[in-house]
């Protein structure tokens, strides 16, 4: 006879796993999507430097992540540096788009996401049916070409349908791995362009608002690789200058 659980002992229940897994994928796909895409963006918040986005696109044949895949902030820059080729071998297809300083300066942070976005989706060879986007709003979609919009041009490609999700970047794999891949390319572009101004420092902080980044703002202004319509100094008032935007104060780690 097997042994019962003894009387006043409660029993105890494994914690549930915090690691990222493809069971929203899956289920999506068995929903009867082919090509799924996990998108997610880094540099949203950085004074200087582009905004990056990253895609992995996966189907039914994909297996479950390299281990330690996970929200790239959440990984150091050495482990993120050892994921990124394992992940890019894994994935189906993957890509890296850039919105760079100037376009953010001329369309808007919001605008030059949905632009980087656009970017590395056009770098796959697959074509997917449903991208699974981090967060709760919605950027990559266009406003402007969304339903009957659409009809105004008929000869641009169609926009591949979005689902959101709040923390996708801590639950679902191919976020994870789209923002592992999006900051590793990110930090490799701000580290070689770092020795064209180094008292920025951009290869410790990648173009975040660090103390020593902001120091050197504070000194020197801002060069070319800067968000220039942002009040990055908070010393220009002019009409003409936008105060930084919200979301560069939501930093990520460097």
């Amino acid at each position: 006879m097997t042994q019962g659980v003894r009387a006043g002992t409660r029993r105890r229940t494994a914690p549930r796993s915090t690691r990222p897994s493809l069971r929203l994928e899956r289920a999506l796909l068995r929903e009867g999507h082919s090509v799924l895409v996990g998108m997610d963006e880094v540099g949203r918040g950085a004074l200087a430097g582009p905004v990056s986005v990253g895609v992995v696109a996966i189907d039914a044949t994909i297996r479950s992540a390299p281990q330690g895949v996970k929200d790239s902030k959440l990984l150091s820059q050495q482990v993120r540096e050892r994921l990124a080729p394992r992940i890019r071998a894994w994935a189906l297809d993957w890509g890296v788009g850039h919105a760079w300083p100037e376009e953010i300066d001329a369309i808007g942070i919001m605008s030059a996401l949905r632009l980087a976005g656009q970017r590395a989706l056009a770098q796959l060879e697959v074509s997917p049916d449903l991208v699974v986007l981090d967060g709760n709003h919605d950027w990559l979609t266009d406003p402007a070409r969304d339903g009957l919009l659409a009809l105004a041009d008929p000869a641009a490609p169609p926009q591949v349908p979005v689902r959101t999700l709040i923390k996708a970047d801590l639950t679902c794999s191919s976020v994870a791995a789209a923002s592992v891949l999006a900051k590793v390319t990110r930090d490799d572009h701000m580290i070689a362009i770092a020795p064209e101004h180094p008292a920025y420092s951009w290869q410790l902080n990648k173009g975040y608002a660090a103390p020593e980044h902001q120091e050197a703002l504070r000194t020197l202004g801002p060069c070319a690789h800067h968000r220039r319509s942002w009040n990055i100094t908070g010393t220009n008032t002019s009409d003409r200058d936008m105060t930084v935007p919200h979301e560069a104060r939501e930093m990520n780690p460097a």
